[in-house]
C-alpha cells in the first residue's frame, strides 16, 4: 500500500534542488557585481587588470552556474538526468531502482546494465525533507513505469 507522498504525479515533472540553486545563483551575481564595481572604480588598476578582474568575476560566476544545473526530469518516456557537465536519457524500463540512503549526497539510479548512475538533481544538502520526498516520487514512478522493484 503506498501513501499520498509517493503517489506518481502527472507527468512532466522536474526535480531540482532549488534552494541550493538560488544560494548559488544569488551568490554568484552578488560576487560578479562587486568584483566588477571594484575593478571599474579602483584608479589604480590598467585596463588589462580591470578586464582581468571581470574575467575572474565571470570564471567564478561560471562555476556557480555550472553547479546550480543539476536536475531530473520524468516524462512519459524515461528521466533526463543533468549532471554537472552530463546529460543521459532513460528509458523506465532501465531503472531498476532510486536509491537515497542515509548519508547520500544525492540519489543514484541503480540501472539494467548494472551501473549506477548519480542523479544530483536530488540532494539532501540544503532541503533534506524535500529531496527524500523527491526520492519517494521518482521511485513510485520508476515502479510504477519501468520495471519496478529490481525485476530485470
Amino acid at each position: 500500500m503506498r501513501d499520498a507522498a509517493t503517489e506518481p504525479p502527472s507527468l512532466p515533472v522536474t526535480f531540482r534542488p532549488r534552494r541550493t540553486r538560488a544560494v548559488l545563483l544569488t551568490i554568484g551575481a552578488a560576487m560578479f557585481a562587486v568584483i566588477t564595481v571594484v575593478a571599474v572604480t579602483l584608479d589604480r588598476l590598467h585596463p588589462g587588470e580591470r578586464m582581468s578582474f571581470i574575467l575572474t568575476a565571470a570564471l567564478f560566476y561560471g562555476v556557480l552556474i555550472l553547479l546550480s544545473r543539476p536536475k531530473v526530469v520524468a516524462d512519459e518516456d524515461g528521466v533526463i538526468v543533468v549532471n554537472l557537465t552530463r546529460t543521459r536519457r532513460l528509458a523506465w524500463a532501465e531503472i531498476l531502482r532510486v536509491n537515497l540512503r542515509v548519508g547520500d549526497p544525492w540519489v543514484f539510479l541503480d540501472l539494467s546494465d548494472g551501473t549506477s548512475l548519480p542523479a544530483l538533481g536530488i540532494q539532501p544538502g540544503i532541503g533534506k525533507a524535500q529531496a527524500i520526498r523527491d526520492a519517494q516520487t521518482l521511485r513510485a514512478l520508476a515502479e510504477s513505469r519501468g520495471t519496478g522493484s529490481g525485476q530485470r
